[in-house]
């Protein structure tokens, strides 16, 4: 392989990533991957064009994690400069996943010496089994996949209520090649890609969910823009920006959501008096009360604990806990899917020695609840929770016992620097168009958002701004295909694809 086409890769991929959140360049991605397919099609033998693949991926998640680095600001146990190395090591990861989505449609393309239809049939196939794989490997990442890029074109994001995130992903190959095919004048798949994303496009004018009557309980978003570098030694003053900017009780009930990441202090009673130190839960909780009237809930994310008989504590989570108006706690959630390095560190007994340490401040790892469940309050019906990044795992953020009326997702995007807030916002925004359900995101320096069952955004508070926004609860609207069925519908369009593919194949021949 000359030197030529790996410089072009790499470059197509760091490109492809500018089609995503904050910039939303989804045509300069689409004509990337184009090209991108062009090239693994003319490489001369597969291991070149695993390379190929692999490169494409170098450069794409390089540029589209690059917000990774920032993570890596808010500890002293390890130099900030690393985060640069670990946003490159996990590109160097995540390049696997084009790679072989690359080198199974070099393997199985048609015979011809340009690509044709079968060969992008067979590439978005390709794109929808790694992708998935990507999600779930080694807990998965599965950070914007494809489909998040149509988030300015929402009427084709909708889709993703019928096919789910996967699926939809692979229908993105499909345009880009059937640009690539339109460049080289062969007309067939472009005649039917192309009008069927443009009616997709059109469908927004229709598939709108309906507004929330004016009577419906209302849901509160409190952004205090407070920043990780400045919540360590702020445990009172956030409390009292939370408080502040809470508001008073209405006329309708009142579900006010707190970020995570801010509430320092243990909220839950119980505990061995020795961990408390001189705040005292129910004092806490009481003074968090006072801002609620007698139908209103207050759901922030703290820490709880667990101890054994001896009163020796023996773990930690990543909780939210819904708080009444009588001070006392009425549902918890504790976070199941953790981040690897984040939150609890992997073979420590490998990494430890070498001076590596998750990023999270403590010195206990958490430890995973056991997945999503729905909180009650009787003025608001089921609630579900997802924190912080569990919003990003397509089909995996419901309570399939109890379909909730909303989603309430705290995060705390402070560690995210400028690009990773508005793509976990957008990525927040699929789950809500795959589910039918409405989501709330709280995060202490933006961007926090009410987001309609419809994927549009009804309210947001922007970056690094403090505030609040308040609205009627969005309405939820029936289960939608892909929530009834789940990601089974990937393997669908997978396999339809691949049945189309082999049939032009067969044609041809």
């Amino acid at each position: 392989m000359t030197r030529l086409p790996a410089l072009v890769c790499i470059l197509l991929g760091a490109f492809a990533a500018c089609g995503f959140a904050p910039l939303d360049l989804w045509p300069l991605a689409l004509a990337c991957l184009a090209g991108w397919m062009a090239l693994v099609h003319a490489a001369p033998t597969q291991r070149s064009a695993l390379w190929r693949g692999w490169l494409f991926g170098l450069g794409h998640f390089t540029i589209n994690n690059n917000w990774f680095q920032h993570a890596f600001d808010f500890q002293d146990k390890m130099p900030p400069v690393l985060g640069y190395f670990a946003a490159v090591g996990l590109a160097l990861y995540l390049a696997v996943f084009p790679m072989v989505a690359a080198g199974i449609a070099w393997r199985v393309r048609g015979p011809g010496k340009r690509p044709d239809a079968s060969y992008v049939l067979i590439f978005a196939a390709a794109w929808i089994g790694t992708e998935y794989l990507r999600a779930i490997l080694f807990t998965g990442y599965a950070w914007d996949p494809l489909a998040v890029m149509w988030l300015p074109v929402i009427g084709i994001a909708r889709v993703s209520a019928l096919i789910g995130t996967y699926a939809l992903s692979g229908l993105t190959i499909v345009l880009a090649g059937a640009l690539l095919l339109l460049v080289q004048r062969r007309w067939a798949l472009p005649a039917v890609a192309l009008p069927a994303a443009a009616l997709a496009a059109l469908s927004a004018l229709w598939t709108g969910a309906p507004a929330a009557p004016a009577s419906a309980p209302r849901v509160r978003v409190i952004q205090p823009n407070i920043g990780n570098e400045a919540r360590t030694n702020a445990g009172e003053r956030s409390l009292q920006t939370l408080i502040r900017l809470s508001g008073r009780p209405g006329p309708v009930p009142r579900l006010v959501v707190w970020p995570e990441g801010l509430i320092l202090d243990l909220l839950e009673s119980g505990y061995p008096d020795y961990i408390y130190g001189d705040r005292r839960p129910f004092p806490l909780r009481s003074r968090i009360a006072d801002v609620l009237g007698p139908r209103d809930m207050v759901m922030t994310n703290a820490n709880r604990l667990a101890f054994d008989r001896k009163d020796d504590l023996t773990g930690a989570a990543n909780a939210v806990l819904a708080i009444g108006p009588d001070a006392q706690i009425h549902g918890t959630y504790d976070k199941a899917h953790l981040v690897p390095y984040g939150e609890y560190l992997p073979m420590p007994w490998l990494l430890k020695p070498l001076g590596l340490a998750r990023l999270v401040p403590g010195d206990m790892d958490f430890t995973p609840g056991p997945g999503p469940r729905a909180l009650d309050w009787p003025a608001f019906g089921p609630v579900g929770v997802q924190i912080c990044y569990e919003i990003i795992f397509s089909g995996r953020v419901v309570d399939e016992a109890r379909r909730p009326r909303l989603i309430f997702n705290p995060s705390n995007d402070a560690w995210f620097g400028r690009w990773g807030p508005p793509q976990h916002l957008a990525q927040a925004r699929l789950r809500a168009i795959e589910e039918g359900l409405p989501i709330v995101r709280a995060t202490p320096t933006g961007i926090s958002a009410i987001i309609a069952a419809d994927g549009r955004l009804l309210a947001t508070v922007p970056h690094e701004t403090a505030g609040a926004i308040e609205a009627p609860v969005p309405p939820a609207l029936p289960p939608t295909l892909f929530a009834r069925v789940g990601n089974a519908m990937a393997a669908i369009v997978a396999a339809m694809l691949l049945t189309a593919a082999i049939a032009i194949q067969r044609r041809a021949r």
